[in-house]
């Protein structure tokens, strides 16, 4: 892979020596060239045909782009959305012309006439040195103000569009993160953590140092220190059914190729700019052959997930008297309630199969509109092909497992033996692969408290 530093350096050099090219028809320099404005110049770039005059009027449409207020950007995005679509008249005439005759390449000019501009346009700000990036935070921003931005969706779908081609998993470069990774980037990773927060370096360093854990994320060869998306890995003898178990700061570490399962316990989007384009489902599988190639002795892959949507959806099913819940059961989940319920012991272990219970219907019962299960979660892990394997009551209890699960969490099985039909499956029939003693926990089989043990991969 080409240094990155180097890359942006010799797009630099580019970009200073188109600027030298064009300043003597724009009678200025740089960002504060006046005029044209800023949709100006990118209508300039995109009816230019020079490289390096392209590389230069990139750079210097986010130059005039970051020194913008905020209203000003809006009113930029809202302007492409108003002005850089599809031309119109060659799309009418290219959807005559393919009705009249339809052949290939009537079908080929209609699929170009159909093209947004700002697609173009997007591609050529992405030859300024860094423009990828730019890019990126532009959407970023984009998306926290979508609301004030008319005819935004229309520009979302374009960025999408090419932030799918982009970063595909062709051009993504898994690396290990570990102690000795630069500074930079483990600041990052402290910033980034999403599930299960870092609280400073010495909590990041029992995450990375001790020989039992992994941190493994995905990287673009033009966001070099920047990850997308990153996975912490606990090395471990058995399933843990709680967070504590995996962070505890009394635990005693063992050897790698003394342990036979690998628990996911957090997973991070890293980009908000690249919300909506999938990495999760490559990484983690990703991972699982990087680990199964280093430690032979690993026979089991399982998450120890959150179920954010749980919390949630049981306060609706509980307001409902006709829902997935009998009268009994939502007398007694009033208990939930009461802030400090889980700090008494009898009345944790009282509530343990009730939420096990209700929580298999959760998965299991509740749908979406679209026939999935209402958890995004497990949307994510059951589309990916894992299996739902155990439901833990008391998995976190920390203010945020609390809030928006009462504390539970759940096992998803990866099993490469079984992910592409479970996937298959789930894809094709909305069917969620369970273990049987979730299945069980169904029909109120008091047997089904107890986890059936994980058949180990071959």
């Amino acid at each position: 892979m080409m240094d990155g530093k180097f890359f942006g350096d010799l797009l630099q050099t580019i970009a200073d020596r188109g600027r030298a090219l064009i300043r003597p028809q724009k009678g200025g320099t740089g960002p504060a060239l006046s005029p044209p404005d800023l949709i100006g110049l990118c209508q300039a770039l995109l009816s230019g045909r020079g490289e390096a005059s392209g590389v230069a009027l990139a750079q210097d449409v986010f130059a005039r782009y970051r020194a913008l207020g905020p209203e000003d950007r809006r009113q930029f995005l809202a302007t492409l959305a108003e002005r850089f679509g599809p031309d119109r008249k060659r799309l009418e005439k290219a959807i005559a012309d393919y009705a009249a005759d339809p052949d290939d390449r009537r079908a080929i000019e209609l699929h170009v006439a159909a093209e947004p501009r700002r697609q173009e346009l997007f591609r050529r700000l992405n030859l300024a040195p860094d423009g990828t990036h730019a890019l990126v935070r532009m959407r970023e921003e984009a998306l926290r103000d979508a609301a004030a931005i008319p005819g935004y969706e229309a520009v979302d779908a374009d960025f999408t569009h090419l932030f799918s081609s982009w970063f595909n998993r062709g051009f993504l470069v898994l690396r290990r993160i570990d102690w000795s990774t630069p500074a930079n980037i483990l600041q990052k990773i402290i910033r980034y953590e999403a599930v299960h927060a870092i609280h400073d370096w010495e909590d990041l360093r029992r995450r990375l140092e001790p020989p039992d854990r992994r941190c493994f994320a995905f990287f673009h060869p033009q966001l070099v220190d920047e990850p997308l998306i990153f996975v912490e890995v606990a090395l471990t003898r058995q399933i843990s059914s709680s967070i504590s178990e995996v962070l505890s700061e009394e635990r005693s570490p063992i050897e790698a190729d003394q342990a036979t399962t690998a628990i996911f316990y957090s997973i991070s989007n890293c980009q908000e700019g690249l919300r909506g384009i999938s990495f999760g489902n490559f990484l983690i599988k990703q991972v699982v052959l990087e680990l199964s190639r280093d430690l032979p002795g690993l026979r089991t892959f399982v998450t120890l997930s959150p179920v954010p949507g749980f919390a949630g959806w049981l306060a609706r099913e509980r307001a409902k008297e006709d829902g997935l819940l009998s009268a009994e059961e939502r007398v007694r989940l009033a208990i939930l309630d009461n802030p400090g319920w889980h700090a008494d012991p009898a009345v944790a272990e009282g509530m343990r199969a009730l939420l096990e219970s209700v929580a298999a219907r959760y998965f299991l019962k509740a749908k979406a509109p679209n026939r999935r299960p209402v958890d995004p979660v497990a949307r994510f892990h059951l589309g990916n092909g894992a299996r739902l394997e155990r439901i833990n009551p008391m998995g976190d209890l920390s203010p945020k497992g609390l809030k928006q699960a009462h504390g539970l969490m759940v096992n998803y099985l990866y099993d490469l033996r079984t992910i592409e039909r479970n996937h298959e499956s789930y894809a094709e029939h909305g069917k969620v692969a369970a273990s049987a003693a979730v299945e069980k926990l169904l029909t109120g089989d008091p047997a089904a408290s107890s986890p059936a043990p994980v058949t180990e991969r071959a």
